[in-house]
């Protein structure tokens, strides 16, 4: 059951005129700041508007914040004093993900009703138990929970039901029913399914046990299909001409991109690098005059290899924060002494050394909002911190981990000291991929032979 009428009204219309109490607009490189509650200069500005119900003039507040996880995000929140009539909504202001998302909540606990949930216009919802779907762009983005979203599609059911019943339409009947099983599931009496499909890549489901992994809640990232980039208004960039092949090793490639935090105009640089022992590599540099930010990403100059592979490192010397490391976008993190797993595409791809790559994770994880300030519990902040004590002790040598890197592409690295000989505190083993990781690389559908025959044939 699909639903459509869970559409709630649009609130404001027109701006009629600024409010006395509008806010001064913040400096160009400061627009979008990052959400604290102890940032007082951060204040919402405030514009007089229509209200769609009573078409009397109410107040829209507007909220431009950065949120870890979700990039920029525009929050809007409508009021009318005439008629009581209130709304919030949210919309990303970031770009569209390079990958689209699904999550996939299994919810056992009335604990997993209060998750933290944000979910996009172009975002679908579905319960596969109930046969209910939440289509894209049948509603506006939202900062929720589980338990929200849930309300919000009842909100919308209900919405249209004095009417169906005047009329005796034999559907309302039906609609009700359908409500009490909505009901139900707020009561967690029997584990369902919450699954959130994103094609955009910019909705997110809170993990509550982090730095641990989260057997509840399973991630996938997915190459968007041409009817999602259609629905999304991405156009398919027209095939380029074959450019003569240049060598490029010895060259810096520079080409103009805007800056991920302030959108201003800046360059990325692009050089081809051959790792020893290992393959080539590109690695991508941003510099942003005009704010400072810098970035770095690197992504792999080869093709899949026909076997994942994994690597497992037992730390047992401080020498051995300063191995090169290179990880790609495919490659899983995972370190066992501190029951923590971080998954394909967190991250992105980095070549550094296993230092920088253990400080990136704690950074990660400690500056994470959802699991630091107000709202989160003591016993929360005590597994955070117990969590970056251990990381400190490890980076400092103090105390003896394994570092275990899977990559089903095959495509990262981890320096050998002691090559071309054996390292004695090192493993690397070649696997098969299984079929799910194949799925998630795009290879099941992928046809490598015989494909020009089956093409001249469907001409």
């Amino acid at each position: 059951m699909a639903a459509s009428g869970a559409v709630e009204p649009r609130p404001p219309g027109a701006a009629v005129a600024p409010s006395p109490a509008l806010a001064p607009p913040p400096a160009p490189d400061h627009l979008f700041r990052p959400i604290s509650a102890e940032d007082e200069e951060q204040q919402p500005t405030e514009i007089e508007s229509l209200c769609m119900n009573c078409y009397c003039n109410g107040m829209t507040r507007l909220l431009l914040t950065k949120i870890p996880f979700f990039r920029e995000i525009i929050v809007s929140s409508f009021s009318c004093e005439h008629c009581g009539w209130n709304n919030t909504e949210i919309q990303s202001a970031g770009r569209v993900q390079d990958q689209g998302v699904r999550y996939t909540l299994t919810v056992r606990a009335p604990e997993d009703m209060n998750r933290e949930v944000v979910k996009t216009d172009s975002a679908t919802t579905r319960i596969p138990e109930l046969d209910f779907e939440i289509p894209a762009f049948s509603q506006k983005g939202a900062l929720t929970t589980v338990e929200g979203l849930i309300t919000r599609a009842i909100s919308g059911l209900e919405q249209d039901q004095p009417a169906r019943r005047a009329n005796k339409d034999a559907t309302a009947e039906r609609i009700d029913e359908f409500i009490v099983k909505l009901k139900e599931l707020k009561q967690v009496a029997s584990p369902f399914t919450l699954i959130i499909d994103d094609p955009s890549g910019n909705s997110f489901v809170e993990n509550p046990h982090a730095p641990q992994k989260d057997d509840a809640l399973v991630i996938t990232h997915y190459n968007r299909t041409r009817h999602q980039e259609e629905m999304l208004g991405l156009q398919e960039e027209a095939p380029a001409e074959k450019p003569e092949e240049e060598d490029l090793r010895n060259e810096v490639l520079q080409f103009n991109t805007n800056c991920p935090e302030c959108n201003a105009p800046a360059q990325t640089n692009m050089k081809l690098v051959q790792i020893p022992h290992f393959k080539e590599v590109i690695i991508m540099a941003t510099n942003c005059e005009n704010c400072g930010h810098r970035t770095n990403e690197v992504k792999s100059g080869g093709a899949v290899e026909p076997l994942g592979t994994r690597i497992t490192l037992h730390i047992t010397d401080p020498s051995d924060m300063t191995r090169d490391l290179l990880k790609s976008e495919t490659c899983s993190v995972e370190i066992p002494e501190l029951e923590f797993e971080l998954g394909m595409a967190v991250l992105g791809g980095k070549f550094t050394t296993l230092e920088g790559l253990l400080k990136d994770i704690r950074e990660l994880v400690t500056k994470n909002p959802f699991t630091l300030g107000d709202s989160s519990n003591p016993c929360r902040k005590e597994r955070l911190q117990e969590f970056s004590q251990k990381m400190d002790q490890i980076i400092e040598g103090n105390m003896k981990a394994h570092f275990i890197m899977d990559d089903p592409a095959g495509n990262s690295y981890l320096q050998n000291v002691y090559a071309p000989e054996d390292d004695p505190e090192m493993k690397v083993e070649r696997y098969k991929r299984t079929f799910d990781q194949n799925e998630e690389l795009g290879l099941n559908d992928m046809k490598t032979e015989g494909y020009e025959a089956g093409l001249a044939s469907q001409r």
